[in-house]
């Protein structure tokens, strides 16, 4: 087997995120869900190398989902965390990715008709999953795009590179809101 999977967080100090995300959420969610799918990621593919071994194309089959879910969630947890940022940094400015904006303006017009596009998109999911904005390649040519996946589904369509995530999990919210996922974005 190759490996174990781990992983790293460029954020250090979640206090530093209040009071715009809740450094008691991200302190739980890094620690313990996102440890999970990596814990549970690192099981499946130790059973899936024993069952490549041994020929056992049943229990190869069998591991799949759970490789995809617990896959899925530790590549886009550790997308998310590459984006978090204090409010207070120069990172979190729009001046910060001035290329990025002027794509952004290019297709939704401003950073907020894009704000209120995204938001839409997350309040589309069903259940849980994520929004995120990603760049599409094809050939020589970039555009933007919103997309939503499913659950922990990962972004993996062809020549689309996510840029940022925003998980909708019940997970990501659950301490500060009770359970309404709209009541979350729709506060004022």
């Amino acid at each position: 087997m190759n490996k174990p999977i781990g992983f790293v967080s460029r954020i250090d100090n979640f206090q530093a995120l209040e009071p715009h995300i809740s450094a008691q959420i991200m302190e739980l969610h890094h620690g313990k869900h996102h440890q999970t799918y990596i814990t549970n990621l690192n099981a499946a593919l130790k059973t899936q190398a024993e069952a490549v071994h041994t020929s056992d194309i049943t229990s190869q089959v069998s591991l799949q989902q759970g490789i995809k879910f617990n896959a899925g969630g530790h590549i886009n947890h550790s997308l998310f965390w590459q984006n978090l940022t204090p409010a207070s940094s120069p990172e979190a400015k729009s001046s910060a990715a001035p290329e990025l904006v002027k794509q952004i303006k290019a297709v939704w017009g401003d950073e907020e008709k894009f704000k209120e596009a995204f938001n839409a998109a997350l309040l589309s999911i069903q259940g849980s999953g994520w929004g995120w904005l990603i760049k599409v390649e094809t050939g020589k040519e970039q555009r933007l795009a919103i997309v939503t996946t499913k659950d922990q589904d990962p972004v993996v369509g062809k020549g689309e590179v996510p840029i940022f995530g925003v998980d909708m999990w019940e997970h990501a919210y659950y301490l500060q809101v009770s359970s309404c996922s709209q009541k979350l974005c729709l506060q004022p």
